[in-house]
């Protein structure tokens, strides 16, 4: 039992998709077929949403390339570090917002100036785990799913956000 456990990541997804085979094969459908047609749309759905996901990382290495989030943690330091927030960590809640991956790398740099154990490290662990990447996420779904309309979706994306930032202050801050 140990060892399932132990290697349940390895064995779930096999699992998986022998289980989607063998259902296709027993409701007698062209698996093979099915999925390449699902391929080309999948391959469709990527060209489309490429120029908005080439965009957004343009976008964020500009910033960061001329030290824009830089200057956007000075700006806003005095409103931030009396929030308990470090000022260190605005340019890593901006870029969050658009890029997993460049917010990847400033935690990354924050780890190595500050340590991983530091509160600024532990701030960073936990808010990279519990914000969202919301104008990605939004610009690829909407884009796929062709919907013009979002309606509250911004407004609660960044509620979540705000609410990710205050509870990675308030975890880091008990531990």
């Amino acid at each position: 039992m140990a060892l399932v456990l132990s290697n349940i990541s390895n064995i779930i997804i096999p699992v998986l998709i022998f289980y989607i085979i063998a259902y296709g094969v027993a409701s007698r459908t062209n698996v093979y077929e099915d999925f390449v047609k699902g391929a080309k749309e999948g391959l469709k759905t990527v060209v489309g949403i490429m120029p908005t996901l080439v965009a957004l990382m343009t976008a964020v290495g500009i910033l960061r390339a001329s030290g824009f989030l830089d200057f956007l943690g000075k700006l806003v330091c005095p409103v931030s570090e009396k929030a308990g927030f470090p000022a260190e960590l605005v340019p890593l809640a901006f870029t969050k917002m658009f890029s997993s991956s460049a917010a990847t790398g400033l935690a990354l740099d924050i780890f190595k100036n500050y340590g991983t154990d530091s509160t600024v490290g532990l701030i960073t662990s936990i808010m990279m785990s519990c914000t969202e990447t919301i104008f990605y996420t939004m610009s690829v779904y909407f884009l796929a799913a062709k919907v013009t309309k979002t309606r509250y979706t911004l407004k609660g994306a960044l509620l979540s956000t705000v609410a990710g930032i205050v509870a990675s202050v308030i975890l880091a801050g008990m531990m």
